[in-house]
């Protein structure tokens, strides 16, 4: 999505601010370090050796005094503290890299990886039955930081996943992206509705932009001096069936792309319609209440089977708004209709190939990618010894 930021040599400040804020509107129990080990990273590029020292011990102090306010035990809490610590060295050897002239750290796009990487980890491989992949793609090889996003989460409701774009590039959707995830992973554990995750995210970001006026808008038409700044997302929940492994899938929309489903025996690819759906986060005020769409064939009035072997594709419209010489934009549907992927991770890979293909390498937008796979169901077990076989 275009969009204006502010000068790049603000991103570690604006990265130790935003890390601030969403843990102080957090819950203790649910502290996040992303930003804090971001910060000397982007500092690393974009700042003198000292400039970086002084960032990584002040991302240290900033993370410390939270984890003072209470929530992981000491143990836990150092760890953490050590993970931020672990990322200031990092940024000192980076930062005498590029001040050298070693090409290893010279590209820009590998800086901008490794703090796309702090703000946006890679979340686990294997959730309770469920196998996960992430890809994210830029758009360019020396592309700014971009502002999709993903994240999965167990929760006591089950899995929850969440893919979005976020309106624009740079530090202002750094900032956004970090307080979105942090919003997600604290309403993905205690709001038990779907729909009232993206409505805590929606209110997250409300708070956010009230305490940042004055920003360039994202929206053609917005008031003078007011900032309308929004996310697109699609939000998947998986509950645990009776077996304890998620047999259905749950979607709401925030004006975002919907996911696909593919199914294992090579079944037509499903676009799953959301149970609900409402405008963008971060347009909460203009909005009413969320839409339930009409029941039809493709469903989006409850949860949908998700059986053994399926594969759920989240993704950005950086897939969909790939456009060939001709100027046809790709259709992941029809690319994906009749083919088996082993896992997530296959198709993840084939999907990118594929978009890049189609657009002939040029493409003009980020994409983010989640793909979820069930396990297959176990083998039956042997019949025992003198039971009928």
């Amino acid at each position: 999505m275009p969009g204006v930021g502010r000068p790049p040599w603000l991103l570690p400040l604006v990265l130790l601010v935003a890390g601030l804020a969403v843990n102080l509107a957090t819950s203790p129990s649910l502290l996040l370090g992303t930003a804090f080990g971001a910060a000397p990273l982007a500092a690393a590029a974009l700042w003198t050796a000292r400039g970086t020292l002084l960032t990584g011990i002040a991302a240290v102090l900033a993370y410390a005094a939270v984890l003072l306010r209470g929530g992981p035990g000491w143990t836990e809490g150092l760890l953490r503290l050590g993970a931020v610590v672990a990322f200031g060295v990092l940024a000192l050897a980076v930062n005498h890299a590029l001040r050298h002239g070693e090409q290893r750290f010279a590209s820009v796009r590998q800086v901008a990886e490794a703090v796309q990487f702090a703000v946006l980890p890679v979340p686990p491989g294997r959730i309770d039955g469920l196998t996960l992949a992430v890809r994210y793609e830029a758009a360019h090889a020396y592309a700014r930081i971009g502002g999709d996003l993903y994240g999965a989460q167990r929760t006591p409701y089950g899995v929850r996943l969440l893919v979005g774009d976020v309106c624009g590039k740079g530090l202002d959707a750094v900032a956004t992206v970090t307080v979105v995830l942090g919003a997600f992973r604290e309403a993905a554990e205690t709001e038990p509705e779907l729909a009232a995750v993206a409505d805590r995210i929606d209110h997250a970001l409300l708070r956010e932009r009230s305490q940042r006026a004055g920003q360039p808008d994202c929206l053609p038409g917005g008031d003078a001096g007011r900032s309308v700044e929004f996310v697109t997302a699609v939000l998947a929940e998986l509950p645990p069936g009776p077996a304890g492994e998620p047999e259905s899938v749950r979607i709401v929309s925030r004006g975002h792309p919907p996911p696909l489903l593919l199914s294992a025996g090579g079944a037509p690819v499903r676009t799953l319609e959301p149970d609900s759906y409402a405008l963008p986060l971060g347009l909460g005020d203009m909005a009413g209440p969320a839409a339930v769409p009409p029941e039809g064939p493709d469903g989006g009035t409850g949860p949908v089977p998700f059986p053994p072997g399926a594969l759920l594709l989240l993704h950005t419209d950086g897939v969909t708004e790939a456009r060939n010489a001709e100027g046809v934009f790709y259709d992941p549907v029809a690319r994906l209709r009749g083919r088996r992927f082993p896992g997530p991770g296959a198709l993840l890979d084939a999907l990118v190939a594929d978009v890049h293909a189609h657009a002939d390498g040029r493409t003009d937008d980020d994409m983010a990618l989640l793909a979820v796979m069930r396990g297959p169901a176990p083998p039956p077990s042997p019949p025992r010894s003198g039971e009928p076989g």
